[in-house]
């Protein structure tokens, strides 16, 4: 069955790597950026748009509250990239956030930012590829009508692409990034100078739509729960830069330095191009509500339910460049594609905190190793899984999935900074040099600023979006901690169980007798073999065991035994049910019931089938007597395979695929070498 799944793995995902190439897949800055930091570089194509769509709840005069928001989240990011430039250097190990908590604050903290951030990987794949499809859908109507199926077929075919490999995949993102943000860029010089020189005047596809308020004159509490709302929301352009400090492993030395680098760029390219979008939609009077079907009028009456609002990148694209311009259109599609790619943010970081997770015994042990192209396989399959299933419950609606998101992401961050403030304060204790301390004591006060701000918006995340969808990524967080806690006790239970003691144990002291015991159903070239084994072992006492299902297949058995003048007793087990595994399992027990300190051995023979579709006509009876069996204590079984010539031929196919080798797979050296080297005379 593997063999019939082998050429298609290979062409998917390609060749198996060998172990010692894991340095050849560490990523220089030009990579690791897109890589790791393609999530907040694209949130910038939704996270304006939740601010006004949030605002609009109040209508257009909230829109000159905007500016202010957009400050606020810019000294967030700043304050988030500088915090987390002191745990890349003080935690290169890739346990980021994980490792900080669990360090400083205990297990149980670790285990809270763990299951923060698994949740917070599976939504940034969930919301980064459902807008995707949202910003593909304004150009591709087919994409709209087929949202979910759509988005199931990009997921699929990011997984494939990460199960190639880290570098192999990132190398294919980045051009599509840099296409992104130079474009944005693009975009903002260029309507800035328009707006500023030339004094065009610049108006999105909406200016001329009036906003139907749903709660009109707002003031006092009331307007700061709104703002505050609507600052949450563009809370979501700081998901992902956590993924940059679990990620140093993957970095070229030095790592830490190379890792710091890449956030200060990361967290730089992305305040410019979310203030300058922000700017944009305000100059050029871009109009978005929640509700587009009713509170969007045009012309004294609602656009209705056929009405597509485009994302606030798009219509301020069409306002700067012209609708269906060369520029317009390379900005949409490279917009679209990196929202698909932002969801690589994911598929590096949760894997990797798998594998850590994993590791500790918090994680099924599969997570912790590498598969064929030295990618973390299990981990990107399973997150694949849960965004796929996110992505079907919700129907690929952004919208609805992004109130789900940067719950997580806050708790990461809080807890993570409280923890390295812990971490300076015991190297205090014991650092006696002054300028090391001074350094100390800056980072720190860096550290202790940003546990205070980004508590601070946690409890603001909570409060404004608890009931609009944030319940659902605390229950995540919550089922996340209860099954890896029960796995930890688990792997805890097993190892302590199986624990070799110091001293001698029952485990240790050798039985006082073997029992044997060989399983016949009738007598052929299987069951010669076994009996032949069976003596070898010079058990202490040695029957055949045969179950009575058929009278008169019993009585061949019995008379074939006897003219064969085979010297093994051999004892048959009634069955007036036609049972075969429970009469066997009883006799077994029987055998150890009467003298406990025996082993019984039993020896099953069976025959080995070379097709996978014969494994559905043979063995079964095998199968499910061996499973039984493992349950009984103080019972060996083995089994004696016989070989069919069907399984000789599968052998022979699988040594010929073996040596086969696919053009260009093996490097032979230059051609004239090779010439020369085969124009030789031999001997």
């Amino acid at each position: 069955m593997s063999k019939l799944t082998d050429v298609p793995k290979r062409i998917l995902i390609g060749r198996a790597l060998r172990s010692d190439r894991l340095g050849e897949t560490l990523l220089p800055k030009r990579i690791a950026l897109p890589v790791f930091a393609s999530d907040p570089l694209s949130s910038v194509a939704y996270a304006p748009g939740e601010v006004l769509l949030v605002l609009s709840i109040a209508g257009v005069t909230a829109y000159h509250f905007s500016p202010w928001i957009a400050v606020a989240v810019v000294v967030l990011m700043f304050t988030v990239v500088a915090s987390y430039r002191q745990n890349v250097h003080a935690y290169p190990s890739g346990g980021g956030d994980y490792e900080v908590a669990n360090t400083n604050l205990g297990p149980k903290a670790g285990l809270t930012v763990a299951s923060a951030l698994l949740v917070d990987y599976v939504l940034t794949v969930a919301v980064s590829i459902s807008s995707g499809i949202e910003n593909l859908g304004s150009a591709i109507p087919f994409v709209v009508e087929h949202k979910v199926l759509c988005a199931i077929g990009v997921i699929v075919l990011l997984t494939l692409m990460n199960l190639r490999g880290v570098k192999e995949s990132g190398s294919l993102f980045a051009i599509p990034t840099y296409i992104f943000v130079a474009g944005v860029f693009t975009m903002i010089a260029w309507g800035a100078f328009r707006g500023l020189v030339l004094d065009d005047t610049m108006r999105a596809p909406t200016a001329d739509y009036v906003i139907k308020p749903e709660h009109q004159g707002l003031a006092g509490f009331a307007l700061v729960f709104l703002l505050l709302r609507a600052f949450s929301s563009g809370c979501a352009a700081l998901t992902g830069v956590e993924a940059i400090s679990n990620g140093v492993p993957a970095f070229r030395k030095p790592k830490s330095k190379n890792a710091a680098t890449t956030l200060a760029a990361m967290g730089l390219l992305a305040v410019t191009m979310f203030c300058g979008i922000i700017a944009l939609a305000a100059a050029t009077d871009v109009r978005m509500a929640e509700n587009p079907a009713k509170d969007l009028v045009h012309n004294g009456v609602p656009v209705g339910a056929d009405y597509v609002q485009n994302p606030v990148i798009s219509q301020v694209a069409e306002a700067v460049f012209g609708k269906g311009s060369f520029l317009f259109i390379i900005l949409a599609a490279a917009t679209a594609l990196v929202l698909f790619l932002a969801a690589n943010t994911a598929y590096n970081g949760f894997p990797l905190l798998g594998s850590i997770l994993a590791q500790d015994r918090y994680l099924p042990r599969q997570l912790h190793t590498r598969g064929d192209r030295l990618a973390f396989s299990n981990g990107i399959v399973l997150l694949a899984g849960a965004a796929g299933l996110l992505v079907g419950i919700y129907g690929a609606d952004s919208t609805r999935l992004i109130q789900l998101y940067i719950v997580g992401v806050f708790v990461s961050f809080t807890l993570s900074q409280t923890g390295m403030v812990r971490h300076w304060n015991r190297h205090l204790a014991t650092e006696r040099d002054q300028a090391k301390r001074r350094h100390m004591i800056r980072s720190r006060a860096i550290n202790a600023f940003g546990a205070f701000f980004t508590g601070l918006v946690l409890v603001v995340v909570l409060v404004t979006k608890f009931t609009h969808g944030a319940w659902v990524a605390l229950l995540g967080m919550v089922i996340f901690y209860a099954v890896m806690t029960a796995i930890r006790k688990h792997y805890d239970r097993v190892a302590e169980e199986i624990a070799a003691p110091d001293g001698p144990s029952d485990d240790s002291v050798r039985p006082s007798r073997i029992h044997s015991v060989v399983l016949i159903s009738k007598i052929h070239r299987p069951t010669l073999r076994a009996l032949a084994y069976a003596k070898l072992m010079r058990s202490d006492s040695l029957e055949a065991l045969s179950v009575n299902v058929d009278p008169e297949e019993t009585k061949a058995l019995r008379a074939e035994w006897e003219r064969r003048g085979i010297d093994v007793p051999l004892k048959v087990l009634d069955s007036p049910y036609r049972e075969i595994t429970r009469p066997i399992i009883e006799y077994v027990k029987g055998l150890r019931k009467e003298s406990p300190r025996d082993a019984v051995s039993v020896i099953i023979p069976e025959y080995v089938v070379g097709h996978w579709y014969e494994h559905l006509l043979h063995n079964q009876s095998a199968l499910r007597l061996k499973g039984r069996l493992l349950f009984t204590p103080g019972i060996m079984v083995t089994s004696v395979p016989y070989q069919l010539q069907s399984s000789e031929a599968a052998k022979r196919r699988a040594r010929r695929q073996q040596d086969w080798n696919a053009p260009g797979s093996v490097r032979r050296g230059p051609a004239q070498v090779r010439s020369k080297e085969s124009s030789e005379p031999k001997g």
